[in-house]
Protein backbone atom coordinates (compact mmCIF):
# COMPACT_ATOMS: atom_id res chain seq x y z
CA UNK A 1 0.00 0.00 0.00
CA UNK A 2 3.04 2.27 0.24
CA UNK A 3 4.36 4.18 3.21
CA UNK A 4 2.25 7.31 2.81
CA UNK A 5 -1.54 7.79 3.00
CA UNK A 6 -1.42 9.83 -0.23
CA UNK A 7 -1.08 6.58 -2.23
CA UNK A 8 -4.17 5.04 -0.65
CA UNK A 9 -6.03 8.29 -1.27
CA UNK A 10 -5.02 8.19 -4.93
CA UNK A 11 -6.45 4.67 -5.21
CA UNK A 12 -9.70 5.95 -3.63
CA UNK A 13 -9.74 8.85 -6.11
CA UNK A 14 -9.32 6.48 -9.06
CA UNK A 15 -12.06 4.23 -7.69
CA UNK A 16 -14.36 7.20 -7.26
CA UNK A 17 -13.68 8.30 -10.83
CA UNK A 18 -14.38 4.79 -12.14
CA UNK A 19 -17.65 4.64 -10.18
CA UNK A 20 -18.75 8.08 -11.38
CA UNK A 21 -18.02 7.22 -15.02
CA UNK A 22 -19.19 3.58 -14.88
CA UNK A 23 -15.79 2.13 -15.80
CA UNK A 24 -15.12 -1.55 -15.21
CA UNK A 25 -11.73 -2.64 -13.92
CA UNK A 26 -9.59 -5.45 -15.26
CA UNK A 27 -6.59 -6.18 -13.05
CA UNK A 28 -4.44 -8.96 -11.66
CA UNK A 29 -7.12 -10.20 -9.26
CA UNK A 30 -5.23 -9.85 -5.96
CA UNK A 31 -6.65 -9.04 -2.55
CA UNK A 32 -3.64 -6.93 -1.55
CA UNK A 33 -2.15 -3.52 -2.30
CA UNK A 34 -3.70 -0.41 -3.81
CA UNK A 35 -5.61 -2.50 -6.32
CA UNK A 36 -7.56 -4.07 -3.42
CA UNK A 37 -8.73 -0.58 -2.46
CA UNK A 38 -9.87 0.00 -6.03
CA UNK A 39 -11.56 -3.38 -6.32
CA UNK A 40 -13.34 -3.12 -2.96
CA UNK A 41 -14.62 0.40 -3.68
CA UNK A 42 -15.91 -0.58 -7.12
CA UNK A 43 -17.60 -3.68 -5.73
CA UNK A 44 -19.24 -1.66 -2.93
CA UNK A 45 -20.73 0.48 -5.71
CA UNK A 46 -21.93 -2.49 -7.78
CA UNK A 47 -19.33 -2.01 -10.52
CA UNK A 48 -17.70 -4.80 -12.50
CA UNK A 49 -14.26 -5.99 -11.40
CA UNK A 50 -12.49 -8.68 -13.39
CA UNK A 51 -9.34 -10.33 -12.08
CA UNK A 52 -6.90 -12.44 -14.07
CA UNK A 53 -4.57 -14.64 -12.07
CA UNK A 54 -2.34 -17.68 -12.58
CA UNK A 55 -3.48 -20.75 -10.67
CA UNK A 56 -0.19 -20.74 -8.74
CA UNK A 57 -1.16 -17.44 -7.08
CA UNK A 58 -4.75 -18.49 -6.54
CA UNK A 59 -3.40 -21.53 -4.69
CA UNK A 60 -1.33 -19.19 -2.47
CA UNK A 61 -4.61 -17.54 -1.41
CA UNK A 62 -3.87 -14.03 -2.70
CA UNK A 63 -6.89 -13.97 -5.02
CA UNK A 64 -9.69 -11.52 -4.24
CA UNK A 65 -12.63 -13.84 -3.65
CA UNK A 66 -15.29 -11.15 -3.84
CA UNK A 67 -14.71 -9.79 -7.36
CA UNK A 68 -17.24 -10.06 -10.16
CA UNK A 69 -15.18 -12.59 -12.12
CA UNK A 70 -11.83 -14.28 -11.59
CA UNK A 71 -10.22 -15.75 -14.69
CA UNK A 72 -7.61 -18.42 -14.00
CA UNK A 73 -4.67 -18.62 -16.41
CA UNK A 74 -1.57 -20.82 -16.51
CA UNK A 75 1.20 -18.22 -16.32
CA UNK A 76 2.07 -14.58 -15.69
CA UNK A 77 2.70 -14.17 -19.41
CA UNK A 78 -0.78 -15.48 -20.24
CA UNK A 79 -2.21 -13.13 -17.59
CA UNK A 80 -0.71 -10.08 -19.30
CA UNK A 81 -1.93 -11.17 -22.74
CA UNK A 82 -5.45 -11.64 -21.37
CA UNK A 83 -5.35 -8.26 -19.63
CA UNK A 84 -4.34 -6.60 -22.91
CA UNK A 85 -7.14 -8.38 -24.78
CA UNK A 86 -9.81 -7.36 -22.26
CA UNK A 87 -8.74 -3.77 -21.58
CA UNK A 88 -9.37 -0.53 -23.45
CA UNK A 89 -6.47 1.26 -21.77
CA UNK A 90 -3.95 0.96 -18.95
CA UNK A 91 -3.36 3.12 -15.91
CA UNK A 92 -0.43 2.45 -13.60
CA UNK A 93 -0.67 3.55 -9.99
CA UNK A 94 2.33 3.51 -7.66
CA UNK A 95 3.42 -0.08 -7.19
CA UNK A 96 6.29 -2.52 -7.27
CA UNK A 97 7.95 -4.87 -9.73
CA UNK A 98 4.63 -6.26 -10.97
CA UNK A 99 3.51 -2.75 -11.89
CA UNK A 100 6.84 -2.03 -13.59
CA UNK A 101 6.63 -5.30 -15.53
CA UNK A 102 3.09 -4.74 -16.74
CA UNK A 103 3.84 -1.12 -17.63
CA UNK A 104 6.91 -2.13 -19.64
CA UNK A 105 4.97 -4.84 -21.44
CA UNK A 106 2.17 -2.55 -22.61
CA UNK A 107 4.68 0.14 -23.65
CA UNK A 108 6.45 -2.45 -25.81
CA UNK A 109 3.12 -3.62 -27.27
CA UNK A 110 2.36 -0.03 -28.28
CA UNK A 111 5.88 0.43 -29.66
CA UNK A 112 5.52 -2.63 -31.88
CA UNK A 113 1.86 -1.87 -32.72
CA UNK A 114 0.75 -5.17 -31.20
CA UNK A 115 -1.91 -2.87 -29.74
CA UNK A 116 -2.68 0.82 -29.90
CA UNK A 117 -4.27 1.54 -26.53
CA UNK A 118 -3.55 4.41 -24.16
CA UNK A 119 -1.03 3.81 -21.40
CA UNK A 120 -1.02 6.24 -18.49
CA UNK A 121 0.85 6.73 -15.25
CA UNK A 122 -0.86 8.32 -12.26
CA UNK A 123 2.23 9.99 -10.85
CA UNK A 124 1.02 10.39 -7.28
CA UNK A 125 3.41 12.44 -5.13
CA UNK A 126 6.03 12.18 -7.88
CA UNK A 127 6.34 8.43 -7.31
CA UNK A 128 7.37 7.74 -10.92
CA UNK A 129 9.62 10.83 -11.35
CA UNK A 130 12.88 8.89 -11.30
CA UNK A 131 11.56 6.25 -13.70
CA UNK A 132 10.36 8.98 -16.07
CA UNK A 133 13.72 10.75 -15.79
CA UNK A 134 15.41 7.46 -16.70
CA UNK A 135 13.12 7.07 -19.72
CA UNK A 136 14.12 10.60 -20.78
CA UNK A 137 17.77 9.67 -20.25
CA UNK A 138 17.29 6.60 -22.45
CA UNK A 139 15.91 8.87 -25.19
CA UNK A 140 18.84 11.27 -24.80
CA UNK A 141 21.32 8.40 -25.01
CA UNK A 142 19.68 6.98 -28.13
CA UNK A 143 18.24 3.74 -26.74
CA UNK A 144 14.57 4.79 -26.75
CA UNK A 145 13.00 6.78 -29.55
CA UNK A 146 11.25 10.00 -28.55
CA UNK A 147 8.02 8.97 -30.27
CA UNK A 148 7.88 5.81 -28.14
CA UNK A 149 8.53 7.76 -24.94
CA UNK A 150 5.80 10.20 -25.97
CA UNK A 151 3.26 7.36 -26.13
CA UNK A 152 3.31 7.29 -22.32
CA UNK A 153 0.75 9.65 -20.76
CA UNK A 154 1.50 11.09 -17.32
CA UNK A 155 -0.40 13.17 -14.78
CA UNK A 156 -0.74 13.38 -11.02
CA UNK A 157 -4.51 13.90 -11.33
CA UNK A 158 -6.86 11.05 -12.30
CA UNK A 159 -9.34 13.24 -14.19
CA UNK A 160 -6.58 14.90 -16.20
CA UNK A 161 -4.93 11.57 -16.93
CA UNK A 162 -8.18 9.94 -17.99
CA UNK A 163 -8.92 12.92 -20.24
CA UNK A 164 -5.52 12.45 -21.88
CA UNK A 165 -6.25 8.75 -22.31
CA UNK A 166 -9.65 9.45 -23.91
CA UNK A 167 -8.01 11.79 -26.45
CA UNK A 168 -5.14 9.39 -27.14
CA UNK A 169 -4.12 8.74 -30.71
CA UNK A 170 -1.15 6.44 -31.29
CA UNK A 171 2.00 8.34 -32.05
CA UNK A 172 2.94 7.70 -35.63
CA UNK A 173 5.92 5.42 -35.65
CA UNK A 174 6.80 6.38 -39.21
CA UNK A 175 9.65 4.36 -40.51
CA UNK A 176 11.37 3.76 -37.18
CA UNK A 177 12.10 0.08 -37.89
CA UNK A 178 13.88 0.99 -41.13
CA UNK A 179 15.71 3.78 -39.28
CA UNK A 180 17.04 1.47 -36.58
CA UNK A 181 18.09 -1.12 -39.16
CA UNK A 182 19.98 1.60 -41.06
CA UNK A 183 21.55 2.87 -37.82
CA UNK A 184 22.67 -0.66 -36.94
CA UNK A 185 24.09 -1.23 -40.41
CA UNK A 186 26.01 2.07 -40.26
CA UNK A 187 27.36 1.13 -36.86
CA UNK A 188 28.54 -2.29 -38.08
CA UNK A 189 30.20 -0.76 -41.15
CA UNK A 190 31.92 1.91 -39.07
CA UNK A 191 33.33 -0.82 -36.83
CA UNK A 192 35.03 -2.63 -39.71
Amino acid sequence: MGNHPVYRQAAQDVAGFFVKHDIRMVYGGASVGLMKILADTLLENNKEVIGIMPGLLIDKEVAHNGITRLIEVKSMAERKVKMVEMSDGFMALPGGFGTFDELSEVLIYNQLHVMDKPVGILNTAGYFDKMLAFFDHAVKEGFVRAEHRNNLLVSDDVETLFGMMEKYHPVSMGKWLEDIKAESKESREAGR
